[in-house]
C-alpha cells in the first residue's frame, strides 16, 4: 500500500512539474505600438522611399495584415479611444475607460504572465495600464524633441528584460512609442538617411481638402499653411520618415536584447500603430478623417507558430487583444467586441470582417465592404464612393455616377446597419446642412480668416 501511495505521489509530482514546465514554456508577447504611423510607411510593405530595415525583417519573417483599422474617434485626439479599444477589445461606443477587469494586462496577469507596460502619458488609457504589474510612462514632449524617437522606450524595455524579468514566467511586454507623432524632431543621423528632394509626395497629395469634414482647421491641420505646397509636404515627410527610421532602429535594439537572452524565438512580436496620418494626402495633415491613410495602421505578427504570409482580410485594431490571447494560449474573455484573427494567420480562413465601419465625431462616417468604400459627411449631406481596387488612393468619387446609384443606396443602407450594430446614433442626414464645398477664401495667406 505504501509503495502504491509513493508511486501515485511520484506520478503526481511528475505531472505537476510537467504542467509547470509547459506553462513556463508558453510564448512571450512583445507588443510594439507606434503613435501616428501610416500603414504605408514600412519599406517591406511597399514604400521604397522609407528606410526601416528591422521592421522589414520582421515583416519578411512574419504575417502582415494590409487592412487593419482604427474604428475612429469621438474626440479630436484619435489616439485616446484607439488605445482604449486596443487594450479592452471593445469598440468605439462601448469601451469603458474606468473598467480594468478583462482588459489586456488583467487577462495576461491572471494567466501567470509577467506584465509590463510603458507608453506615452498623454491621451492614453491610464486605468487599463494599472492592470500591468509593471507600468510606467514616457515624457512625451521630451521624447519627441530628443532627436531619437523610440530611444527612451527601448532603453527602459531593454533594462527590464535584462535586469528585472526573472524569466521564470512568460512575459507580456507592451511598449508604446511617443512617435512619430509631432513635434517631430529627428537627429542628423536619421535626417541624413533621406534626400528631401527625392522623397515622393503622396499619390493623393492635394493643396486643399475640397469638402468641409468638420475639422478643417483643427490643431493637427494647423501644422502647415494653406495651400499645402509640395515643398512644405516634403519637409514634413522628411521629418516623419526620419523619426520612423529612428523608431525602427530602437525596435532593432529591443529585438537584439531578446536574442541575447535566448528568448527571441519564443516571443510573439506584434508591431502596429494606433492609427495613421495624412501629411499632405487629400490636402489634410492630421488623422481626424476616415481615409485609408489615417484610419489604417501597419500590422505585423512574427514569432513561434506564425507562418510567413500576407492577408487582405479586414480587421479592427481592437481585434488584436483576442488575437494575441488566442496565439499565446490565454483565455479570451467573453463579451468582447473584438474577434480573434488567428484563423487567418494560421491559414484556416481568408476573411475576418465582412464590413468595416468608421466614425469621427459627428461630421464623418464611412463603411467598407470588399473593394467598395462609402464616405458620408452627415453635417453637409455629402457622399463619396470609392472603388479601392481601382482607386486605392481614394481620388475618384463615383457617388454621382448614375451607374453607381444602386450601389450608393446599398452602401448607405449598410452604413446605417453598421451604425446600429455598433451603437452609433448619429443621423446620416441633416435638415439644415452647411455648404459642403470649401470656400478657399476661408483661408488667407495660410491662416484662417
Amino acid at each position: 500500500m505504501i509503495r502504491v501511495q509513493l508511486a501515485l505521489f511520484t506520478i503526481t509530482c511528475f505531472l505537476l512539474l510537467t504542467v509547470s514546465a509547459t506553462a513556463d514554456e508558453r510564448p512571450n508577447v512583445l507588443f510594439l505600438l507606434a503613435d501616428d504611423q501610416r500603414p504605408d510607411t514600412i519599406a517591406a510593405l511597399g514604400n521604397p522611399a522609407i528606410k526601416t530595415p528591422h521592421l522589414d525583417r520582421l515583416a519578411e519573417r512574419g504575417f502582415v495584415f494590409d487592412n487593419a483599422y482604427c474604428m475612429g474617434s469621438t474626440m479630436g485626439a484619435v489616439c485616446n479611444p484607439s488605445r482604449h479599444m486596443i487594450l479592452s477589445g471593445m469598440s468605439l461606443y462601448r469601451y469603458d475607460p474606468a473598467r480594468r477587469e478583462n482588459t489586456w494586462g488583467d487577462m495576461f496577469s491572471k494567466a501567470g504572465y509577467v506584465t509590463y507596460h510603458l507608453s506615452k502619458r498623454g491621451n492614453t488609457a491610464r486605468e487599463y495600464h494599472k492592470t500591468f504589474q509593471y507600468s510606467g510612462y514616457l515624457d512625451d514632449s521630451q521624447e519627441r524633441r530628443s532627436g531619437h524617437h523610440g530611444r527612451a522606450a527601448a532603453d527602459n524595455a531593454i533594462a527590464f528584460l535584462k535586469s528585472t524579468w526573472d524569466r521564470q514566467r512568460p512575459l507580456l511586454m507592451y511598449v508604446g512609442f511617443a512617435g512619430p507623432h509631432d513635434p517631430r524632431v529627428a537627429a542628423d543621423e536619421w535626417m541624413r538617411l533621406y534626400d528631401r528632394r527625392q522623397i515622393p509626395l503622396p499619390a493623393n497629395f492635394r493643396p486643399y481638402h475640397a469638402i468641409d469634414n468638420g475639422w478643417m482647421t483643427g490643431r493637427d491641420e494647423r501644422l502647415a499653411p494653406w495651400p499645402r505646397t509640395e515643398k512644405v509636404v516634403r519637409l514634413h515627410l522628411h521629418d516623419y520618415y526620419a523619426c520612423i527610421s529612428s523608431i525602427d532602429h530602437h525596435v532593432g535594439r529591443i529585438l537584439e536584447a531578446l536574442q541575447e537572452l535566448g528568448e527571441y524565438d519564443n516571443t510573439i512580436i506584434v508591431y502596429s500603430a494606433d492609427h495613421g496620418l495624412a501629411i499632405g494626402s487629400h490636402g489634410l495633415f492630421g488623422k481626424q478623417n476616415l481615409y485609408e491613410h489615417s484610419m489604417g495602421a501597419p500590422l505585423i505578427f512574427a514569432g513561434p507558430g506564425i507562418p510567413r504570409g500576407r492577408s487582405q482580410a479586414m480587421m479592427y485594431l481592437f481585434d488584436l487583444f483576442p488575437t494575441v490571447c488566442d496565439l499565446a494560449g490565454v483565455g479570451v474573455p467573453r463579451g468582447l467586441d473584438g474577434r480573434s484573427a488567428a484563423a487567418v494567420i494560421r491559414g484556416e480562413a481568408d476573411t475576418h470582417r465582412e464590413a468595416i465601419f468608421l466614425a469621427y465625431e459627428q461630421g464623418q462616417r464611412a463603411v467598407r465592404r470588399g473593394d467598395w468604400k462609402l464616405y458620408r459627411f452627415p453635417l453637409v449631406n455629402h457622399t463619396m464612393l470609392f472603388n479601392l481596387h481601382d482607386d486605392p488612393h481614394e481620388l475618384t468619387n463615383l457617388a454621382a455616377d448614375p451607374a453607381q446609384a444602386e450601389r450608393v443606396a446599398e452602401m448607405i443602407a449598410l452604413l446605417a446597419e453598421q451604425q446600429q450594430a455598433w451603437d452609433d446614433r448619429q443621423p446620416l442626414t441633416t435638415d439644415n446642412p452647411a455648404t459642403a464645398e470649401i470656400d478657399l477664401s476661408y483661408f488667407s495667406d495660410g491662416e484662417e480668416k
